[in-house]
């Protein structure tokens, strides 16, 4: 029963939208109606700015750690149990009931819950990240390179239990598919390049 609880609350938590909290209290507008309608730290960036896009950034880390953090404490660190948090944590930013279930692709969410278990890994995709930025110029590309490559790294750095390497393989495929339409973009070469200089 608790373990379901954990599960819940993860939800509950991954589903707080706060790349739309910030955008609406600092500029009053609706991010959905700008950019790409997403409310994810990139689409926070590129129409409201640097500090409000790190901002999104680092609550949507924060609520993925937490999330997994407070399941792991709520069933003495049952791995099954965090797994599933992380799972829906995840569920709760792509699909959050406060939005009518229309939210973000859950990367930062996804990066702050295996921050909690697997950190090394983590860090490890962070550089995958930064690199495929900087060659590609799509921080879109980024996160699928380094969301596709996880679980291998999860495999090879941390030999984790199945039920978290399933949840890192599952993880990986729900990111990979959310990203399909930025994945169309690049092909047709319309996707936004990213410029920290230029958000």
């Amino acid at each position: 029963m608790t373990g379901l609880l954990a599960v819940v609350l993860a939800y509950l938590i991954g589903a707080i939208p706060f790349g739309y909290l910030v955008v609406r209290f600092s500029t009053g507008k609706d991010v959905r109606s700008s950019g790409s309608g997403n409310i994810g730290a990139t689409n926070v960036l590129r129409t409201t700015g640097r500090a409000a896009g790190v901002i999104t950034l680092l609550l949507d880390m924060a609520k993925g750690f937490g999330a997994v953090w407070l399941a792991a404490w709520l069933t003495q660190e049952s791995t099954v149990w965090s797994s599933a948090a992380i799972l829906a944590v995840m569920a709760g930013h792509a699909f959050p009931v406060f939005l009518k279930f229309k939210g973000g692709k859950a990367v930062a969410s996804c990066v702050g819950a295996f921050l909690y278990v697997t950190p090394l890994t983590v860090l490890a995709a962070a550089v995958i990240f930064g690199v495929a930025v900087a060659v590609t110029g799509y921080i879109s590309a980024g996160s699928v390179l380094a969301t596709a490559t996880f679980p291998i790294g999860i495999w090879l750095v941390d030999h984790p239990p199945t039920s978290l390497l399933l949840t890192a393989i599952l993880a990986a495929g729900f990111i990979v598919y959310r990203h399909r339409p930025n994945l169309e973009r690049i092909h047709a070469g319309t996707e936004n390049v990213f410029r920290w200089g230029r958000p």
